[in-house]
C-alpha cells in the first residue's frame, strides 16, 4: 500500500446510504469526510439507484479515492429488501468500476472484527471505536449509524491491506534469514 492513500467506505442502502472518506499516511489514519445520503423521500426504486450512482460519482470526483471499500449485503428475513440492497450495492460498485477504481467488499462481521476485535459487536460499539480511531465526535445531525458503518468499512480495508503487507514483509524477512532452509 502506498504511503498516502485515500479510501472511500460505503454502507449501501436504499433508504439511507452511508459514506466515509479516510486518508492513510503510512500507519496513521485521518478522517476526511463522512455523511449519509437520504433516499427515503424517493418512492421510485430506479430513482434511488440513480441518486446512489450520481452521489458515488460525485464523491469519487471530489475525493479521488485510490480504493473503495463496501459493506456486503447482509441477509435478513425479507427477500425483497435483500434484493433492493443488492441493487444499491451493485450500482455503487459499477460507479467505482466505471472510474477504474479497485473496489473490495467486506462482510459486516469482518468489518466489526477488524475494527472492534469482535465480529458480533453492536453498531454502537463499532461507531464508538471508529470515532476513537479517527479521533472525532459524531455530528449530532447524523443519528443513524450508516456513516460510521461506512467509515468502519474503510478502516477495515486499511487494516486488511496493512496486515497483508506486513505478512508479506515478514515472510520475506523469514526467507532472508533462513536461506539454508530453502529447497531449490
Amino acid at each position: 500500500m502506498k504511503s498516502d492513500k485515500i479510501i472511500l467506505g460505503i454502507d449501501p442502502g436504499t433508504n439511507i446510504m452511508g459514506y466515509g472518506v479516510i486518508k492513510s499516511d503510512q500507519l496513521k489514519l485521518k478522517l476526511i469526510q463522512y455523511g449519509v445520503i437520504h433516499l427515503k423521500k424517493y418512492s421510485n426504486h430506479g430513482t434511488k439507484l440513480k441518486m446512489i450512482f450520481d452521489k458515488i460519482n460525485e464523491l469519487i470526483n471530489d475525493y479521488k479515492p485510490d480504493e473503495i471499500s463496501i459493506e456486503a449485503p447482509f441477509y435478513g428475513k425479507n427477500v425483497q429488501s435483500m434484493l433492493k440492497l443488492g441493487r444499491a450495492q451493485g450500482v455503487a460498485i459499477v460507479a467505482a468500476l466505471n472510474k477504474e477504481i479497485p473496489i473490495i467488499e467486506y462482510a459486516p462481521k469482518k468489518i466489526k472484527q477488524s475494527v472492534t476485535g469482535n465480529g458480533n459487536a453492536s453498531k454502537e460499539q463499532l461507531s464508538e471505536m471508529v470515532m476513537r480511531i479517527l479521533n472525532f465526535k459524531k455530528d449530532n445531525s447524523i443519528k443513524k449509524f450508516d456513516a460510521t458503518d461506512a467509515l468502519g468499512a474503510a478502516i477495515c480495508h486499511f487494516y486488511q491491506k496493512s496486515s497483508n503487507r506486513n505478512t508479506k514483509k515478514s515472510w520475506e524477512q523469514y526467507v532472508d534469514s533462513n536461506k539454508e532452509r530453502i529447497i531449490k
